[in-house]
């Protein structure tokens, strides 16, 4: 029997999988995420200023300063505020503002305000992840005035001044290239969100984007579809009977992000196990449990052909896949089990088969970046307590590292709430940047 069962695996790793790409799983990153985004970036952004505007070779920024061979024009660079807002049907307005205070040897010493304002957008690139892109950007220069210049005179704007005859449109397009550095780790963090996690050791999963992220009033919505692995080969997942489509995310969410799951995506998850072996069960029959051994061997018509004193063995193998049923405030795992009840030998030699259907509960947590998957108590009583006792035990063994949820790399989540409603689960939650040692704070 459990050849068969290997062979039937075997097989259905050879069959092409579905050509349809529907989402099964998503999130939306709420107005709070994104705010949460920007002042973590900050850091980031300045960083990459001031090497870049204090360099010898940055263009000269003040109207009549000669450029020094071997002092830079800037002596500090500084971001005061740093912000994301949404624009919905399109992307994203980045706006910095930068306090620029010039060297001693510059005729101009008051602190400069440097504002750069461009768009953003996501598209997905060649190798399917995304990929954040700049473009309209816009720079202006402002000298800032002490409050006694201001009350006797009116505001005065500089704009870029660049003596190497590029003029400001040349000066604008290099300080504009910033904007293009400073996207440079969010992608490198946004290529993290495809990467392979492990389930166990020869089951890994992928989350995979469908298409370029929706922009509204209520965020960013992400649609995704999970693709197992199982020994290094993606397998053909059921079709889900109801396609999945994001919930619409809540107008004023506190939290950052709102991960989605449909029903399918769980059923899927215990398929991709129950298709890498995770779930054949070898129960033993404890001593405990001796009167109703002695029972199932008496009861057996091939009971006579064992000594009695040989131990008996369950073997619990799925004769159909496991599935997932979600209702308001709780989640349950059918199992479509077959029980061969046989004597402890060198090969196995079953005397008896049982067909067992049965629910489990499932309990649903997060931890980190883990959704962690326990089976509960089972619902029905069952004539063998073995089987009751030992099938969710075995199965949370299985479950116990959790599974990996879509993430991107130096994060993690907290503040989390999981939400079961009738053919879905809702995760709100914050987002936390984790800094390692010897690490800088960047925008992801």
């Amino acid at each position: 029997m459990a050849n068969l069962r290997t062979l039937s695996i075997l097989l259905s790793l050879l069959v092409p999988i579905h050509a349809t790409r529907s989402p099964d799983c998503g999130g939306v990153l709420t107005p709070a995420g994104l705010s949460y985004f920007a002042e973590i970036s900050k850091p980031h952004a300045e960083t990459v200023l001031r090497q870049d505007l204090m360099a010898p070779t940055a263009p000269n920024l003040f109207r009549g300063a000669t450029k020094p061979s071997s002092r830079n024009q800037i002596n500090s660079v500084t971001v005061t505020e740093l912000t994301l807002t949404l624009i919905p049907d399109t992307g994203l307005r980045l706006s910095i503002d930068v306090d620029l205070a010039p060297t001693a040897c510059l005729s101009a010493t008051k602190v400069m305000k440097l504002s750069i304002l461009s768009d953003l957008h996501v598209e997905m690139n060649p190798e399917g992840n995304l990929e954040m892109v700049a473009s309209a950007c816009k720079t202006s220069l402002e000298e800032m005035q002490s409050t006694e210049e201001m009350e006797r005179s009116t505001p005065q704007f500089f704009l870029f001044w660049d003596l190497s005859n590029r003029g400001k449109e040349g000066t604008e397009a290099q300080i504009c290239l910033e904007v293009t550095k400073l996207l440079l780790l969010p992608n490198e963090r946004l290529m993290s969100l495809t990467a392979q996690f492990p389930v166990t050791p020869s089951c890994q999963v992928q989350y995979l984007p469908l298409a370029a992220p929706m922009f509204s009033e209520q965020g960013i919505t992400i649609s995704l579809q999970t693709i197992f692995q199982v020994v290094g080969m993606a397998i053909p997942l059921p079709v889900s009977p109801v396609p999945f489509s994001m919930p619409e995310p809540a107008s004023s969410s506190p939290s950052h992000l709102t991960l989605a799951f449909s029903e399918h995506f769980y059923s899927s998850l215990f398929f991709a196990l129950e298709m890498a072996g995770a779930f054949n069960m070898t129960i033993p029959v404890s001593r405990a449990n001796e009167e109703q051994k002695i029972s199932i061997w008496r009861d057996s018509p091939m009971g006579s052909l064992f000594q009695e004193d040989l131990p008996v063995m369950l073997q619990a193998v799925f004769r159909s896949s496991p599935r997932v049923v979600l209702e308001e405030g709780k989640a349950a795992l059918k199992l479509f089990l077959t029980v061969h009840v046989g004597a402890e030998t060198p090969a196995f030699q079953s005397f008896l088969s049982v067909n067992v259907d049965m629910t489990a509960g499932l309990l649903l947590s997060v931890v980190d970046t883990r959704m962690m998957i326990s089976a509960d108590a089972l619902l029905e009583e069952l004539f063998l307590p073995t089987i009751r006792e030992e099938i969710p035990a075995q199965m949370n063994v299985v479950l116990s590292e959790g599974v990996f949820l879509p993430h991107i790399s130096s994060f993690t989540y907290t503040d989390v709430n999981v939400m079961i409603h009738k053919d879905y689960v809702l995760i709100p939650c914050n987002l936390k940047l984790q800094v390692r040692p010897g690490e800088q704070i960047t925008m992801s």
